[in-house]
Parts: C-alpha cells; sequence; structure tokens
C-alpha cells in the first residue's frame, strides 16, 4: 500500500505563485462581494462579463494580429529606424515605437545593442518612450473600452511624446549631456528578441517553426489578454458599485490644468499594465473623471509602469533615468491639456 504521507507537497514558491495570479484575484473577489454584499453579486459579474464579452472582437484581433507579426519575424523591421540621419531616426523611432510588438524582456536587450551600436541616445529615448503606450493590441482594446477617438488621440501622444522626448535629448546632448548614458550592461538572454539578421517572412505558414510560433504566440497571448482584462472588469464593475461618483469628480473631475496634473501625478504609483488601464478608466469616466485627466492617467502610468522603469534602470545611468521620467511625465500633462481642448 502507498504511504500516503509521502505524497510531494506543493511548493510554498508554487503555491504562492497561483495566489498572485489575476484568476485568484478574480475569484477572491467576487467570494468577498458574495459574502460581504450578496445582494450586488449578481449585478457584479453580471457587468464584468457584458463588459468582456463586448471587448471578445478586439481581443481576437488583437492576439491574431500580435501573432501573425511574431511568427513573421516583423520586429527585426524596427531596427531599420535607427540608420541614416539622426532627425530621420528620431522620427521613425517614435512612429515605430507604437507599432513594435515586443515584450518587456525583448526590450533590454534590443535596447542595449541598439546603444552599444552606437545609436543615438535621442532616437532611443523616441523609441522607449512610446514604445509602453500603444502597441496594436493595446490600441485595439482602448478602442474597445474607450472608444476610437481616445485611442487614437492616445497613439498620436504616443508618437509625439516620442518625438519630444527625442529632440529634447538631442538639445541637451548637443550641450553636452549624456556623454557616457550606459551603465555595464550584460544581457541575460531571455531568448525571446529577434535576431538583427533574419528578414519577415510574410508567407509564414510554409514554415513549421513559424506556424508552430503562431499557435504558440496565440495561445499565449490570448490567455494573457484575458486573465488581464477579466480582473479589470470585475475592478472596474468594484469601481462603479461601490465608488462614490462625487468623490472621483472632486480629484480628477472637472475643467482646468489641475485634474490633469493630479492624474498624472496618481497615475504614475497606480498604473498596472496597458490590458487593465482602458475598462478602469472608463469606469472612472463614468463616475466623473475628465478626458484629459484620463489621458495624462493613461500616458504617466504607462510610462512609469514596472517593465517601462525596470528596462530604462537596467540599461542607463540614473541621470538618464530620471531624464526618462520626467519626459514622461510632462508629456502626459502636455497630451492631457491638448486631449481636452480638442
Amino acid at each position: 500500500m502507498a504511504e500516503l504521507t509521502q505524497n510531494p507537497k506543493i511548493p510554498a514558491k508554487a503555491a504562492l505563485g497561483l495566489i498572485k495570479t489575476p484568476w485568484a484575484v478574480i475569484v477572491a473577489i467576487l467570494v468577498a462581494v458574495a459574502i460581504l454584499d450578496p445582494g450586488n453579486w449578481t449585478e457584479v459579474v453580471s457587468f464584468a462579463g457584458k463588459a468582456l464579452a463586448h471587448t471578445g472582437q478586439y481581443i481576437l484581433f488583437a492576439v491574431l494580429l500580435l501573432s501573425y507579426l511574431k511568427a513573421t519575424g516583423a520586429e527585426v523591421m524596427v531596427a531599420r529606424a535607427f540608420e541614416g540621419r539622426e532627425t530621420r531616426m528620431i522620427f521613425l523611432a517614435a512612429l515605430f515605437g507604437g507599432l513594435a510588438p515586443f515584450c518587456s524582456c525583448e526590450v533590454i536587450p534590443f535596447i542595449a545593442g541598439l546603444l552599444a551600436l552606437g545609436a543615438p541616445l535621442s532616437a532611443v529615448m523616441a523609441f522607449w518612450l512610446s514604445s509602453p503606450l500603444i502597441d496594436p493590441p493595446t490600441l485595439l482594446i482602448t478602442a474597445g473600452a474607450l472608444g476610437w477617438p481616445f485611442a487614437i488621440g492616445k497613439a498620436i501622444a504616443a508618437v509625439a511624446l516620442g518625438l519630444f522626448g527625442g529632440f529634447t535629448v538631442r538639445a541637451l546632448m548637443r550641450g553636452g549631456a549624456f556623454a557616457q548614458p550606459l551603465r555595464d550592461y550584460k544581457p541575460a538572454g531571455c531568448g525571446c528578441g529577434p535576431k538583427q539578421d533574419d528578414k519577415p517572412v510574410w508567407r509564414f505558414w510554409r514554415d513549421t517553426a513559424r506556424r508552430h510560433r503562431f499557435r504558440s504566440e496565440f495561445a499565449q497571448n490570448g490567455l494573457f489578454l484575458l486573465k488581464w482584462l477579466a480582473l479589470a472588469y470585475v475592478l472596474e464593475a468594484l469601481l462603479v458599485s461601490y465608488v462614490p461618483a462625487d468623490l472621483i469628480a472632486r480629484v480628477v473631475g472637472g475643467e482646468g490644468i489641475v485634474p490633469i496634473v493630479i492624474a498624472a501625478l496618481v497615475g504614475m504609483p497606480a498604473y498596472l499594465n496597458s490590458y487593465v488601464a482602458p475598462p478602469l478608466l472608463a469606469g472612472l469616466t463614468e463616475q466623473g473623471m475628465s478626458a484629459g485627466a484620463a489621458m495624462s492617467f493613461m500616458i504617466a502610468g504607462a510610462v512609469s509602469s514596472i517593465p517601462a522603469m525596470a528596462a530604462v534602470w537596467s540599461l542607463v545611468k540614473p541621470r538618464v533615468f530620471v531624464t526618462y521620467l520626467g519626459l514622461g511625465i510632462t508629456g502626459a500633462i502636455i497630451a492631457g491639456i491638448l486631449f481636452q481642448m480638442i
């Protein structure tokens, strides 16, 4: 007879990791609502479910697009933005920053390689500032939650912020700043970054390895977006149900610059990620948050998100890191003011 007491136990680290997943948080929230406010449980679940179903079409298209870009190897086209004259590089880097389907671990070796090869910090900064703000999946999810005018405004703000940061750094470098921007960096080699000598293969289905990558990316990204958006809509349901509208309106509502500046400062530490933010902001705007404050919150939070800051801090010296944050927050406030006026 097998000795039951000798069965392996789940490692504490694995159990802790399971508890920290979005699915566990969703279950914990719904259980808490069922216990503390059972009469509102159905409304919370219904609100989150309907919102997730509405965004489902955008999720599907976003995942298909991202999987296609990964399978074809289209990321390597971004490297071409860092060739030629500096002004041209800044413009292309800001533009490609919003289109590049990089994950957080890919950005670090990619940027490190560009800086090590002599790409100007101005163009790299333009890419770095615009890249966390928008990509094809984020654009579609933002449109589904906040509408196409807001999504297009965010995309324009991403490119504009990249240009603002790139040309500002260019001017500072001409004054003698950032002579040696890099730390001593040794790439960890996560294995998912693009190979610089590769070329995109648009008909990826003819290659077995690329077909496998398409399926793998579709499954991984689909699950990733689904779990985070499910959590986002549950949080939005809680926000709409339990946070007084007049409280939101007092803090970040109304016209003027003050709510926009407050939203940028609050967005820095409070931001979750580009997939959770749009549904939460949809709830906040329904509660009285101004459009300009919502834009400022989203841009400031994306620039100061943990993956974005970690990528910058791991590669460059503190003065470049501080410049990155300063440009991001300043650009977020300007974008919020302009979006409010428009």
